[in-house]
């Protein structure tokens, strides 16, 4: 996946089980995915918790967090309710959605590449950050990319 590629379309359940679809989603204004490794672990917390705090800065660009995860549904509303996150965290069991996001790694430990996807209404990528060891860049550099101006 490439800046300006259409994302590709899912529906998945959500750690509530709720099914969300990314076309639906896109409907409510842009939606920041990122991909983490693995629920309840030290630097998705962070990272989760990060995208978290900034809430208002989100809200007040008009845009939607989701986090997405080859966790279950079970071990995502663990997460988000032990963290008190206030957004979706899909359930991506099987990894489709991660492959077809090219983030998915061929090993079972890390299951996915720690990956955030801005992506604008139209469905194209705006931004994509990649860093598995800064946890804070992916919400940050996803802001920035959203803010007037940016591209």
């Amino acid at each position: 996946m490439q800046i300006g590629d259409l994302a590709p379309d899912f529906t998945l359940l959500d750690h509530e089980g709720h099914e969300q679809r990314l076309t639906t989603l896109l409907e409510g204004g842009p939606v920041v995915l990122f991909f983490y490794p693995a629920a309840m672990t030290k630097g998705c917390t962070k990272e989760s918790c990060h995208f978290r705090d900034l809430a208002s800065e989100f809200v007040d660009l008009g845009a939607q967090r989701i986090g997405i995860s080859m966790d279950a549904v079970e071990r995502q509303s663990q997460f988000a309710d032990h963290n008190g996150l206030d957004y979706p965290l899909l359930a991506d069991v099987r990894g489709v959605v991660a492959a077809q996001y090219g983030v998915k790694r061929s090993l079972d430990f890390l299951k996915v590449r720690r990956t955030t996807f801005v992506i604008g209404r139209d469905r194209r990528i705006i931004e994509m950050v990649s860093s598995e060891m800064n946890m804070d860049v992916h919400a940050d550099r996803a802001l920035a990319a959203l803010r007037p101006g940016a591209a």
